[in-house]
């Protein structure tokens, strides 16, 4: 009986420590290599920003082998990419009320799929699948948007968001030869 005790108290406490200590450890360690990046835009009535943490392309083939096609990606590293909208917006027409969302996306070879999400997970894959199956709940989908790739000249190093105001304001994803655009309105 003592020894069964024993062991218990143990099991509770490595895995009190693995939470409250590896865990922290871990997310500390990836951001060395995947930073967490802030990107807004507050001008013509819009007030937009995305958290999202970005990986380096490192001579690696992108997409179609390290983020595969047709499967959802969390849209980055580490935690799950965040887009935050303080006054309702419309994404290609498609009513995108106040609040924070998770972003997700499912490259394909010609387009994308850019998925809102209500749901901010506390990471945006799963541990015990070695990174491979995401957190994203699809029953927590708002919407779905596809846009058509852009191919690039030249490659980008680092996986990049931001927000390009042209003639409308878009919300773009680019990495190595590969760049999406999203429209955004009012």
């Amino acid at each position: 009986m003592k020894v069964l005790k024993w062991m218990i108290i143990t099991v509770v406490i490595l895995g009190l420590l693995t939470v409250f200590v590896g865990m922290p450890m871990m997310k500390e360690q990836t951001k060395k290599y995947s930073p967490a990046v802030t990107t807004s835009y507050a001008q013509g009535g819009f007030d937009v920003s995305v958290v999202y943490c970005s990986p380096s392309k490192n001579d690696r083939v992108i997409f179609g082998d390290l983020v595969p096609y047709d499967k959802v990606w969390r849209t980055g590293a580490n935690e799950a990419t965040t887009f935050t909208t303080s006054t309702a917006i419309k994404v290609m027409g498609k009513e995108l009320p106040a609040g924070t969302y998770s972003l997700w996306t499912r490259p394909h070879a010609q387009n994308w799929d850019v998925i809102f999400n209500t749901e901010i997970p506390d990471w945006g894959v799963t541990i015990l699948s070695g990174g491979a199956e995401t957190t994203r709940k699809a029953q927590n989908d708002l919407f779905t948007v596809t846009v058509p790739v852009e191919k690039l000249a030249m490659a980008h190093e680092k996986f990049s968001i931001n927000f390009e105001d042209k003639e409308q304001l878009h919300l773009t994803l680019a990495w190595d030869k590969t760049k999406v655009s999203v429209p955004i309105s009012k």
